[in-house]
This record gives structure tokens, sequence and C-alpha cells, in this order.
């Protein structure tokens, strides 16, 4: 299970910086002027959608103005209880992509027929890297070498 997460961390990288961005995008532009137009639409005790929908014309059209009136009227209870509830979908949004990307096995991403599964040249102690039968890149079986030099060919033929 600890290949899928770090899989998943692998893989979205460089996204991570692009989710928190897009944030915080978020958090101004759209969040700051609807938290201040629901506000505004609801100080006579209930929800006047045409006072709703024309504060919000207006203020999405400048949200970094929208954030002064905000400071100013002291809405920020409104504005963090807006933000607190877009975060959290925000974040299950992120997690469903996350785990989405994550990888279905270990063996994901891994080029097959490769010497991947050796390091630091310790195939060549059975294997030769300049001539004999190839079986990869770089990786030869040497045919004057002494013993078993047998090949076993995994696959299959296709006849049509």
């Amino acid at each position: 299970m600890h290949y899928k997460i770090q899989g998943a961390i692998k893989k979205n990288r460089k996204n991570f910086i692009v989710y928190a961005i897009l944030w915080i995008v978020i958090a101004i532009v759209f969040v700051v002027p609807f938290s201040y137009s629901s506000h505004m639409a609801g100080l006579n005790g209930r929800m006047e959608l045409p006072v709703f929908f024309s504060t919000f014309g207006e203020s999405i059209t400048d949200p970094f103005g929208t954030i002064g009136k905000i400071f100013e009227k002291d809405i920020l209870g409104t504005y963090f209880s807006t933000l607190l509830v877009t975060t959290i979908f925000y974040s299950i949004f992120f997690f469903i992509g996350f785990v989405r990307s994550a990888p279905k096995n270990e063996y994901t991403d891994i080029e097959h027929g490769s010497s991947d599964w050796s390091q630091r040249g310790e195939q060549y102690q059975i294997l030769n890297k300049d001539k004999g039968i190839i079986l990869a890149e770089n990786n030869y079986l040497p045919v004057d070498k002494r013993g078993n030099v047998n090949v076993l060919v995994v696959g299959r033929f296709w006849f049509w």
C-alpha cells in the first residue's frame, strides 16, 4: 500500500503547486464576492436574491476592492465560514483526484524487459554488456560462457 501513496506523490508533485495556486485564486476571486454578497443580501433578515446577484456581479469584477469592504464592514466571520466550506469541498475533490492517480500496482510505469531489476551493474556478473544473445538494452547473454546458457522467452506468438 505504501507504493500507492509514494507513486501518487511522485506523479502529482508538480500539480501540488497548481492546486495551491488554484485554491488561492478561488479564495480571492469567488469566495470573497460570494461572502460579501450573501452578507449584503441577508441584512434584512432574509435572503434577497436580486440584491445578492447585483452585489455579486459588482464585487466579482473587483475582488480586491471587495476584500477592503469585507474588512471595513466586519464581514470576516462570514468570509471564513464560507472559505471553510469551500476548502472542505476543494479538499474532497483534491483527495479523489489524488487517489485516482495512484498506481494500480507497484510495477506501474516500469519498463518491461529492461534491467531495472538490477542495481549498480550486478547483472554483469552473469550477463555481458557488449556481445552475445540480446536480452535487453546493453544486456547480452554471452555465448562463450561455461555452464547453463539456456534462455527462457516469456511471451506469446500471434497467429492470424
